[in-house]
């Protein structure tokens, strides 16, 4: 939720709850508006039963799955999520999802506990993209 409230609105707020939203944001791209929906699920609500997840997934045009760098639970998640998603998304058409890795918490590097290195080798094994950033800076 951090990030997201960042990228929409260039502030941070350090605490939030476990509430999913969905946030809707014009962005202008290439000299082209683009109208983005952003369903930001906390992690703890991504554990619900798969049929909720599905629903997610078909909702979607593309994901940016975010772990925090001082957290190895949130990291070890994702190659079940993302083997879902393809799953789910791939199944259906030949069409490649769109799929983000994003460790957080970059200004924390004293807690860190997992690297830039396995996070740019899971998405390299993945056939995602990465990026590490801060929400927070």
């Amino acid at each position: 939720a951090a990030l997201t409230v960042r990228f929409l609105t260039r502030r941070f707020i350090g605490e939030y709850g476990d509430m999913e939203f969905i946030y809707s944001h014009n962005l202008t791209v290439d000299g082209r508006e683009i109208l983005l929906h952003i369903w930001d699920v906390p992690n703890s609500q991504q554990t619900e039963d798969s049929s909720s997840e599905e629903k997610r997934i078909q909702w979607a045009d593309s994901f940016v799955l975010v772990y925090s760098i001082c957290d190895r639970a949130s990291f070890n998640i994702l190659p079940l999520k993302i083997q879902f998603i393809k799953a789910a998304k791939e199944g259906q058409s030949q069409e490649k999802v769109p799929i983000v890795i994003v460790g957080n918490k970059r200004d924390l590097h004293h807690q860190r506990v997992v690297s830039s290195e396995e996070g740019r080798l899971l998405a390299l094994s993945l056939d995602c993209g990465f990026y590490e950033v801060s929400a927070a800076e």
